[in-house]
């Protein structure tokens, strides 16, 4: 994650959450974190450890796990994504990439040229072990922070089908709706700022 200097070997959900959560315990009022994609793990185990110091959780496109439950396994139950068959782990087993001619249909499908080549430039291999960890988040921490989530109807990355069981088990207030990829930021960022606005 942006600004974490830690080896990809070293990397687990609970160093990518306390990484968050020190940062939310420095800050001189309660914040919002808004977690996508796999951010949405990372917020989830920042508010268990740090909840006073958390205003608000937004999960945008994100997984949003009910204790003990992992990213891989939700990832592997969204049969309408595109991410498991274009998945290729890393020869070291410590990362993985996704395939490079299904970036832009996982990612980035309704972004301008120029903004998909930006961002394509900047990805980079992801940790594996922190997508099937367990996530370890308790009704009286975690689940005393307001949550609200914002879903995205072309997401090919964590589909529809897949956000809103995922909202069904764990209910947002309020819950906002994008015709948007998986990439709002890059694709519909004017409609996704007006909603972090209002949040």
């Amino acid at each position: 994650m942006a600004g974490d200097p830690t080896p990809a070997e070293q990397v687990t959900l609970d160093s990518w959450g306390r990484f968050v959560a020190d940062i939310v315990l420095n800050e001189a009022e309660p914040v919002v974190l808004v977690g996508h994609s796999r951010g949405g793990i990372v917020i989830s185990h920042a508010a268990e450890l740090a909840p006073g110091g958390i205003r608000h959780l937004v999960y945008l496109s994100a997984y949003l796990l009910p204790a003990g439950a992992s990213l891989a396994e939700e990832a592997r139950r969204d049969t309408g994504s595109i991410i498991a068959a274009n998945m290729i782990p890393a020869d070291s087993g410590i990362t993985c990439s996704v395939r490079k001619s299904a970036v832009r249909d996982a990612f980035y499908g309704m972004c301008s040229e120029a903004d998909y080549e930006h961002a394509r430039i900047r990805l980079s291999p992801e940790p594996l072990r922190p997508l099937v960890t367990p996530l370890t988040i308790t009704p009286g921490r975690f689940g005393s922070v307001p949550r609200a989530y914002v879903e995205t109807t072309r997401d090919r990355t964590v589909t529809l089908a897949s956000q809103r069981r995922m909202q069904a088990a764990l209910p947002c207030t309020p819950v906002f709706t994008l015709d948007a990829d998986h990439s709002p930021f890059l694709s519909q960022p004017d409609a996704l700022a007006r909603i972090l606005i209002s949040i």
